[in-house]
């Protein structure tokens, strides 16, 4: 089994970890907002066309016609059982005589007839507007969730650390998406609010362990006593997200268009979960606890008393 022989020290270096993280968020949010965030049709409104080919034809083929017909911007993902029908979703509103011209243009290359369109749907970039305000509140109301629950079954400064790192992890996902320019559809909001749920659960048990070993070891700072409860819970807390991320790998490698979109924020939100467990939320845990006079469990105390 893989064990850590030599005890790391993580409250010491918060500091480090703070700034990293806070480096990344900065520069990938403001490469987002200079350079824009590259949000899809379900965001910013467009066209979908869905279309029976009759057989599995390469997304390329497509590529070439939307190109002729001056469309750079647009996702096409296979569907059907056999991946027989495409559905082609372009960020740029398509008026009547650009979508009929784009759809000759596809039944004259494949020889197709009319009927082969099985809907054509327009979306309005208010509807792009809502989605992005249910979405924000659905992560917000998923985070007073959490809150309510660590409070409930911690104390309030442990609820407080839990929720700093779930924005963190969601603020690292926004931040990867903006830097390389990924497309933000459903599929990511989908995938956040998975990770909210998630990345609680490492966190959990690290304040869990925390909680016990306030209430076991007696004499020890309260910056020894997280750092040996981090270390404790180190190695499960790793192998939980190495697992799941092998897990999610061949899903992103084999599956479809929609599939990826899913799966590439789980696995950076995961990875970035597993960090913020450990470096984020435990520290932020810490600080509370010595701007308050320190744990609310009996057991332990924190640097500034033990100094007292």
């Amino acid at each position: 089994m893989f064990t850590i022989k030599r005890e790391l020290s993580f409250i010491k270096h918060r500091k480090l970890f703070y700034a990293i993280s806070l480096a990344v968020i900065i520069v990938g949010i403001g490469v987002g907002f200079i350079r824009g965030f590259n949000f899809g049709i379900d965001f910013t409104g467009g066209t979908m066309l869905h279309i029976d080919m009759g057989r599995e034809v390469p997304v390329s083929e497509f590529r070439d016609i939307l190109k002729t017909n001056g469309i750079e911007d647009a996702d096409i993902v296979h569907a059907g059982e056999t991946n027989n029908e495409v559905i082609i979703r372009t960020v740029k509103a398509l008026d009547t005589a650009a979508r009929e011209k784009l759809l000759g243009s596809i039944f004259d290359k494949f020889d197709l007839p009319e009927s082969a369109a099985l809907s054509v749907e327009h979306f309005g970039p208010s509807v792009g507007d809502m989605l992005k305000a249910n979405a924000m509140k659905a992560v917000l109301i998923a985070s007073l969730g959490m809150l309510i629950y660590v409070i409930v079954r911690f104390e309030w400064k442990f609820g407080v650390a839990a929720v700093v790192a779930i924005l963190h992890d969601v603020l690292i996902m926004i931040s990867f998406y903006g830097m390389f320019h990924i497309p933000i559809n459903n599929p990511f909001i989908a995938a956040v609010l998975t990770l909210v749920g998630y990345s609680i659960n490492d966190t959990i048990v690290v304040f869990d362990r925390i909680r016990e070993n306030l209430n076991i070891i007696k004499k020890s700072r309260l910056e020894e006593l997280i750092d040996t409860s981090i270390n404790q819970t180190l190695v499960r807390s790793i192998m939980t997200s190495v697992t799941t991320v092998v897990a999610i790998i061949p899903l992103y490698i084999l599956g479809g268009q929609t599939i990826k979109e899913f799966t590439l924020p789980l696995i950076i939100g995961i990875i970035a979960g597993a960090a913020s467990s450990i470096c984020i939320a435990s520290p932020v845990y810490y600080e509370l606890c010595q701007a308050t006079g320190g744990p609310k469990y009996k057991g332990a105390r924190s640097k500034r008393k033990s100094k007292e």
